[in-house]
């Protein structure tokens, strides 16, 4: 292999391996400005699109441990990869590819699994992991909440009574009556 193959093989397997995910797609038919385009929304989602000469993907694929790619790699593909969750980069993916109508999902790896075409785009409808680790979070302080609201409740319930029998024995016992106060006696004169 010619060194720059080699070099290109070092290249495109460093990406593989210092990604927990790729995404394989079709970019037959996008334009520069479009590819370009492309590049910037996937660096604000954390992942990053490579254009990739496939025999030496293959090769490097291969050396990465992910398997034989044999007739999956035709046409014009890139690579797309990242370091965040999945599920950003491949709704990336799917937006721009329903909007230019040009982007095609072929397949991808997540941790070394292969995952085809529709199980990329069912995670590309998945919330993002802050939104899921948001409603992880509410499921676990939702029973810590009810468990005080619960643990509350009979003790306002009891201040509740005994302030209502209050008021109840206070309307029921008779008000006072006023009685005259005693008058004072004059007191003897000294003699």
């Amino acid at each position: 292999m010619r060194p720059e193959k080699q070099n290109l093989t070092k290249e495109y397997l460093t990406r593989l391996n210092g990604s927990p995910f790729f995404i394989v797609v079709n970019y037959k038919g996008l334009k520069v400005g479009h590819l370009t385009e492309l590049r910037k929304r996937l660096n604000k989602a954390g992942a990053e699109i490579h254009i990739v000469k496939n025999s030496i993907f293959r090769i490097a694929a291969k050396e990465a441990g992910i398997g034989e790619l044999n007739g999956t790699l035709t046409g014009q593909l890139a690579v797309v990869t990242g370091q965040r969750d999945i599920s950003t980069a491949a709704k990336v993916v799917k937006t721009f590819g329903s909007e230019f109508d040009r982007l095609k999902v072929h397949f991808g790896y997540l941790n070394n699994q292969r995952l085809e075409q529709p199980d990329i785009l069912t995670l590309a409808d998945l919330p993002s992991i802050e939104v899921l680790r948001g409603k992880l979070l509410g499921l676990f302080n939702a029973p810590a909440t009810k468990l005080v609201v619960l643990l509350n409740t009979p003790a306002s319930q009891l201040a509740r009574v005994l302030a209502a029998r209050k008021d109840k024995l206070a309307e029921a016992a008779p008000a006072p009556e006023s009685t005259p106060a005693p008058e004072a006696t004059p007191a003897p004169a000294a003699a």
